[in-house]
């Protein structure tokens, strides 16, 4: 029987996105950052947590480094970026004394600490919380799913490169969703050729369609390809918003196309 939710620091969140695959260096961390950052601009207020524990790369990409996590009444308040605190942030890159600081910790302190991320962080209402993985299929995987699951969460949208040796990592992550009833929201292809920046032309670089493919043969849609693009590489080492900046780039339409069906998707019987 699945455990019930208690009211908590969760209670306000009306949708939770888990972004996942089977495979290190494939660009999570850039696929989170810009979807949250295209919700955002769609007039949603998004949370990201980052349980890549060993590898905190949110708040570079935010341009956040050196901010502090403090304690309030309900327990961690979460980075605000802005005001309107339309974008939050919560990461172990925050609670580093040092930016250079390893993580050397077995499973059990990684597990609790994510249960404490889960459990401990105010986050107050958000139309998305937007949770950035590590690679694989480890511990942490399995102390967040689980921590999150009497929350229901909308499901996963899983990132694989072109290549074949890509796409069979992240087969595997496919499996690893079905036999723990994640639902699968689709499948990004990311690193999907190169975006010359001066003509804007496409060229693949490494192979093409392997992400399609998978999504075809495992029965879950495909929400999209994402091109490597100079600008979009330089706005997340800057911490700067490209979709803001870059409206008129191909990118920016696979970027945005991607939220919009993550929207369309979404129920629409919200509180």
């Amino acid at each position: 029987m699945e455990a019930a939710a208690e009211p908590g620091n969760l209670a306000g969140i009306r949708h939770i996105i888990l972004v996942l695959s089977g495979k290190g260096g494939v660009g999570k961390s850039t696929i989170s950052t810009e979807l949250a950052l295209a919700l955002r601009h769609a007039g949603k207020k998004v949370g990201i947590l980052d349980v890549d524990l060993c590898g905190p790369s949110i708040p570079r990409m935010f341009g956040a480094q050196g901010r502090a996590v403090h304690q309030c009444d309900r327990g961690w308040a979460p980075v605000f970026l802005d005001r309107e605190q339309s974008i939050s942030l919560m990461s172990v890159g925050f609670l580093l004394e040092k930016p250079d600081e390893a993580v050397v910790w077995r499973g059990p302190k990684k597990n609790a600490l994510i249960k404490q991320f889960v459990s401990d962080v105010a986050w107050g209402e958000l139309d998305y919380l937007v949770v950035d993985t590590p690679p694989g299929t480890s511990d942490e995987h399995m102390a967040t799913i689980e921590a999150l699951r009497p929350y229901q969460p909308l499901g996963a949208l899983v990132v694989t490169t072109p290549q074949a040796v890509s796409v069979g990592d992240v087969r595997r992550e496919l499996t690893f969703c079905r036999k723990t009833g994640v639902r699968v929201m689709g499948v990004v292809e990311n690193m999907s050729g190169f975006t010359c920046p001066h003509c804007t032309e496409c060229t693949s670089v490494f192979s093409r369609g392997g992400g399609e493919e998978l999504a075809r043969l495992a029965g879950v849609p495909f929400l999209g390809s994402v091109p490597l693009d100079p600008e979009l590489m330089r706005s997340l080492e800057e911490g700067h918003d490209f979709i803001r900046e870059f409206p008129g780039s191909p990118t920016f339409a696979a970027l945005t196309s991607i939220a919009r069906r993550i929207l369309d998707a979404t129920p629409t019987c919200l509180p």
